[in-house]
């Protein structure tokens, strides 16, 4: 299993005559197999919400699901369940994959609905329970829930009892530190889309939405042939840039594809930046970063060098390092745009959730004019690159603000999910 890593400018031309050149560098990043490189062991953990409002039919959809999920598992591939409700209980112990009718069996007897939602407690067990089986293997948890997190008390200034999204997203990050991913699923129409969104952007997992409970079936079969396709664990992303070219300030780099994931930079003492990325798929991931170029002399530039440093679970080798590969520009005096579409179109996606996340904003601050405006916005800017399934969606939520309607928590969670992703799954 090796690394291939491509770059593209949005306009690899530069104007030699400017004293400062905004360009968008598009990074391809995906995990490519050899002849001989084989399926990695899967360690995953399921964490699920068996809280009283998933009585019922939801519960069953999910064990469901879950049955299914497990008959995909092959030799060598470990399974840990965790379930929570007022509290967490580990229903499957980490353990490698052996006799599936008693695990499901197991699933199904000790998967009773009832209870509160303390979700923070699961994720740690489950957090846990990977631990034991990382050796080796792809480590990543299915969190799902339909519900939010229970929340502190504040009275001034002091703070009474625990913080349950507070400490889900010190778990994320603890989680992403040691090579874990966490994938959410959002059940039903009522968990809370910002802890789920930035739980799985902790560590580069997804954020599924499982509206109606016939569809949990379809949203765990979509991430397990994702996690299925990792290759290459735990990377980094090296950029660095040569004097006189300089990253933006202000929200440097994001991932546009798969999801769309605002990237946290990471300055190292040599000048160099680090951008954690997580587990490499053979689908390409691709990261943009906002740069910009000082006056440099005329001719073909070098003006940064990038590098992928990971690890190879089949090889049990940690720390591997891809070619270093330079950056081009193509500085002139008689300048014309040499643009690239295909970067365009990853700038249009990085709006498209920009736009929404400002009109979301905008909405929750009251300005509902604002909020319709910037969803119109960017249901245009998905119709531009051809994400007809956005623009739907965008320009619904849009119109039902214009015409003085709220929108429902269904339609909040749609808006959300549309603006991170390109094209859905089918």
């Amino acid at each position: 299993m090796k690394v291939q890593l491509l770059w593209s400018l949005n306009d690899t031309n530069v104007d030699a005559a400017q004293l400062n050149n905004q360009r968008q560098l598009a990074i391809s990043i995906s995990a490519i197999a050899g002849e001989l490189d084989q399926h990695l062991p899967l360690n995953l953990c399921l964490i699920l919400d068996k809280s009283g409002s998933m009585h019922g039919q939801p519960i069953q959809t999910v064990i469901q699901a879950v049955e299914q999920l497990l008959d995909r598992l092959q030799p060598g591939d470990r399974i840990s369940v965790v379930a929570f409700a007022g509290s967490a209980e580990v229903i499957i112990p980490n353990q490698e994959i052996h006799n599936v009718e008693s695990i499901k069996s197991q699933i199904k007897k000790k998967l009773n609905a009832g209870g509160g939602t303390v979700i923070a407690e699961g994720l740690q067990q489950g957090i846990t329970e990977l631990m034991k089986g990382t050796r080796g293997a792809v480590s990543q948890a299915f969190l799902l829930t339909d519900g939010h997190g229970e929340s502190s008390l504040k009275i001034w200034k002091l703070e009474i009892g625990k913080d349950d999204n507070k400490r889900c997203l010190e778990l994320a990050h603890k989680a992403a530190k040691i090579n874990l991913t966490i994938n959410t699923l959002g059940f039903g129409n009522s968990w809370n889309q910002d802890l789920l969104e930035k739980i799985a952007d902790a560590g580069g997992g997804t954020l599924a939405h499982i509206e109606r409970p016939e569809q949990a079936v379809e949203q765990f079969s979509r991430l397990f042939k994702r996690i299925q396709s990792v290759g290459l664990t735990n990377a980094y992303l090296l950029l660095s840039l040569v004097p006189n070219v300089r990253l933006a300030e202000l929200k440097p780099i994001a991932q546009v594809a798969p999801d769309t994931i605002e990237l946290p930079v990471q300055k190292e003492a040599h000048g160099g930046f680090t951008v954690r990325l997580g587990d490499l798929m053979d689908v390409e991931r691709v990261v943009l970063a906002n740069i910009y170029l000082g006056q440099l002399p005329e001719g073909k530039q070098v003006i940064g060098h990038l590098q992928i440093r990971y690890d190879d679970p089949a090889m049990n080798k940690e720390g591997l390092l891809s070619p270093m590969i330079p950056i081009y520009a193509n500085v002139i005096r008689a300048y014309q745009p040499a643009v690239d579409p295909q970067v365009q179109q990853s700038v249009l996606a990085l709006a498209k959730y920009r736009q929404t996340q400002l009109a979301e904003v905008k909405l929750q601050q009251g300005d509902r004019t604002g909020a319709a405006t910037m969803l119109q916005t960017a249901a245009q800017t998905a119709l531009q690159i051809g994400d007809t399934g956005a623009a739907t969606v965008l320009q619904t939520s849009a119109t039902r603000l214009q015409a003085g309607e709220q929108l429902s928590e269904a339609d909040l969670k749609k808006t959300r999910i549309v603006s991170k992703t390109v094209l859905q799954d089918s």
